[in-house]
Order: structure tokens, then sequence, then C-alpha cells
């Protein structure tokens, strides 16, 4: 029964009803409650299992750093971050849950969303302090937050819209090796990389950010959208309610409707006003007199900005990213453009050789490296925008193991 809700929620949401996953099993309705009382029962079921898979697989990391016929540093990391990736394709419903405010009463659960994968992440801190020890690794980087950023890197290749068709394993390596090894041929330096036309075009874009409305409660219709974008941003879109809407704006639910149509309307108006503004950002940066490796810096800085400046509409568009495949219908603002330019950019990196990550699927590739530029919101909110540029570019552009290695 866990298996066939996992299957249905991982990719209808978490709208799937307990009549569907009954039926899905070839179950009555009433057998399914005789094991779970309620849905929040069975998503706690969901969540535990997927922390437990995740936690075995901290406990089997440990043990393969501790034997001695075991690889060397760089295959154990890719190893432990390929097992990370197949508990996340396993384990995608538990996956989708925890990028979000669970949108239940039950404390049970949302205490469970609100644990860190602590053993995963310890098995790959010690990983990284042998891979400094041994020399492999760059000797001035902080283990925690580059391990953090390793898992959850890894934990996406759960998701649709980064892994698509291809096999788990292929994409962990891909990104295992970008953040390894890094895109750039040659070191650049952070002060080469500041200087760049790309990152002036993104501050002067990222600048007029800072421009303050009105007070949204002098229009009842911009009352309603501010309010239901932090409805959205903190319990999902497909979850949320008029009902829910109204009671944060504090307006009755047949008002809400009048001013602002259906949810899905309400939703397009939010996600295209935040689209327009990162979007205006990423041409701008696009078509700069920049490297292909400059250009990928100034669009970290522009992830690392928008998380920060606006919060609530950035958790609405990785929520829909990581639970829908990009070919379809979407609140995120031109993404399959987005990734045709990002194709194009990566190539032309490529053919110019700045880039030296060697990958068969260039869709794959563009797909994984669209992953490592968004750095997590909390590794941003915890270092600092210019901290998590910094790993940003260990990470993408530089690479945290020693040149040469």
């Amino acid at each position: 029964m866990l298996q066939t809700a996992e299957a249905l929620i991982a990719t209808s949401g978490l709208r799937t009803s307990l009549q569907e996953i009954a039926k899905a099993a070839g179950i009555l309705t009433g057998s399914l409650y005789h094991h779970f009382e309620s849905k929040e029962a069975l998503l706690v079921g969901l969540v535990r299992r997927y922390h437990e898979d995740l936690a075995r697989v901290g406990e089997d990391g440990l043990r393969w750093l501790d034997a001695d016929d075991s690889p060397s540093i760089d295959d154990k990391i890719i190893e432990l971050g390929s097992a990370i990736a197949r508990c996340a394709v396993r384990n995608r419903a538990g996956l989708q849950m925890s990028f979000y405010e669970a949108p239940t009463e039950s404390l049970e659960l949302v205490e469970l969303l609100r644990q860190r994968p602590q053993p995963v992440q310890d098995a790959m801190v010690q990983t990284l302090r042998a891979g400094r020890w041994s020399g492999y690794l760059r000797p001035d980087l902080e283990l925690g937050p580059l391990a953090d950023r390793l898992c959850q890197s890894m934990m996406h290749v759960g998701l649709d819209v980064i892994r698509r068709d291809a096999a788990p394993d292929d994409v962990a390596a891909i990104l295992a090796r970008i953040m390894l090894d890094g895109l750039a041929r040659r070191t650049i330096a952070d002060a080469e990389l500041d200087a760049s036309n790309a990152m002036t075009s993104a501050d002067s874009i990222i600048r007029t950010w800072a421009h303050t409305d009105k007070d949204p409660r002098s229009n009842r219709a911009e009352h309603v959208r501010v309010s239901a974008l932090k409805v959205f941003g903190r319990k999902g879109f497909e979850v949320t309610t008029i009902r829910d809407i109204a009671a944060a704006a504090e307006l009755n639910p047949a008002t809400v409707h009048r001013v602002i149509g259906s949810k899905d309307e309400l939703l397009a108006s939010i996600m295209h006003a935040f689209g327009v503004k990162t979007s205006t950002a990423s041409v701008a940066v696009l078509q700069s007199d920049s490297s292909a490796l400059e250009k990928l810096d100034a669009l970290s800085w522009i992830h690392i900005n928008a998380v920060l400046q606006f919060p609530d509409e950035w958790k609405i568009q990785l929520a829909w990213m990581r639970r829908t495949p990009p070919d379809n219908a979407d609140p995120g603002y031109a993404f399959s453009l987005m990734m045709e330019k990002l194709e194009r950019l990566l190539s032309a990196g490529i053919a110019a050789d700045d880039i030296r990550i060697d990958a068969a699927d260039l869709a794959t590739l563009s797909r994984c490296v669209m992953d490592v530029l968004w750095v997590p919101e909390n590794i941003i909110r915890d270092l600092g925008p210019r901290a998590a540029l910094v790993l940003a570019r260990d990470t993408v552009i530089r690479g945290i193991a020693r040149r040469g290695k």
C-alpha cells in the first residue's frame, strides 16, 4: 500500500485521495483504513520510510569509507551520491513533501518534515574529510555546507525535472563530476568573475528589484495576491484552497472569488510577475559580452538574490519544478525556453574549450547544471549571499578537488 501511495503521490501530488490509492492497490477503501486511520497517517508512513532509507544510506556510506579495500576518494563520493540519488528516486513522494510546510494538523508529520537527513550528511562530511586528509580535496573548503550542497543535489535526482528518463546513477555521476572537477578548464579567481560584464549586467537588474511597491492593502486585488503568495509558498499550490487564501487576506471567500477569479488564474498572475523579474536579469546576462562560465556564474548570483528577495515566489516555483516535467504547462516563466538557452550556452563553452566536463547527453548535462546553479535556500541564509556565491563557484566553476588530482 505504501508503494502504491508512493507512486501515485509522486506523479499526482498531495491531492491524491485515499480512495484513489485503494483503487490502485486493488483493495477496498475500508481495508486501507484498517492499516492507516487517515491520510495524514499514510503520509507519516511515507516520510518515515524515506528517512529510514536515507539513514541506511548514511550507515552504508560510513562502512564503505572504513573498508580497507574500498576505492579512491572520488569514487567513494560518487558512490555515496549515487546511493542518495537511488534513495530519492525510490521515495519521490516523501522527497516532494520535504520541500514545503505540511498542509496538515498532524504534529507528527510536521515534525518529521522538519528533520534534516543527518545520518547521510554525516557520512558525506566524513567522506569529504577523508578526501581532505588524502590531499584529494582543496584544503580551504568548509565541509559542512559543502556536504549539505552535495547531498541536496543528489536528492534532486529524484525530481522529474532533473532526471527525466536518465538512470539515477548516471545523473548522480554527472552532478558529482561537476562539483568535484568544476566546469572550468582553468582556475578562475573570484576577482575575475566579479569583474565580468555578465556580473555587471546581473547587478544592474537586481538593483531594480529593491523598488518597493505601494502598500498592497490599498488595492484589494493586490492584497489578495500578496496573501495568496504567502499561503502558496507555505502549503504548496495543490492543497491550498480559496478559503485558505480568504482567511489569510481576512476576506470572505466569495469576495476573493470575485476579485481574483480561479486559483489557477491567481497563481499564473503571481508567477508571471516573478518570472519577468528573473527572466529579465537572465536575458541581460546571456546577452552580455562574457564567456559561458562568466554567464553561468552570474546566473547563480541572480538565483541567490531571487531566493533572498522573493522567498515565497521561489518556493512556489521550486515546488512546481520538483513535481512537474518541464514540458508541461507551468506557472514557472518560460522554463523550457531557459533550458534551451542553457543548452546553447554550455555547447558554446564546450566548443570554445572553456568547459571541460564530458557528458554524452547535453540535455542531461544541462539539467544537472541547472540544478547546481540553484544554491539551496538554507545554505544561502546560513552563509549569506557572498559566501553562498563563493560556494557556488567552488562547486560549479572551479570544482572542490585539487587540480591535477
